[in-house]
């Protein structure tokens, strides 16, 4: 997948998964968040439950990237220790 492809997808992904999360992240930590997502899904995806990859701009990528995002989130929240990740507002 080209360099556009991954900030396109990591973009989208980054901004589901913090509005899912409930995080409140800057663009660029969003868009970064996204990208590790997608990495990070596509690993998990591909060679641990052999289901799809992150191979482009489709709603399979997508969804694959965005789990890996709110993963990846939570573990970035659990490490810095911000507080009110998941609580009711």
């Amino acid at each position: 997948m080209g360099l556009v492809a991954w900030i396109v997808v990591g973009a989208i992904a980054g901004f589901l998964a913090s509005h899912l999360m409930r995080a409140r992240e800057g663009l660029l930590m969003t868009i970064g968040l996204g990208i590790v997502g997608a990495i990070v899904g596509g690993f998990v995806a591909t060679t641990v439950l052999k289901l799809g990859s992150v191979n482009g701009i489709n709603i399979e990528s997508i969804v694959i990237a965005t789990l890996g995002a709110i993963a990846v989130v939570y573990v970035v929240h659990l490490a810095t220790g911000s507080r009110g990740l998941l609580s009711r507002r």
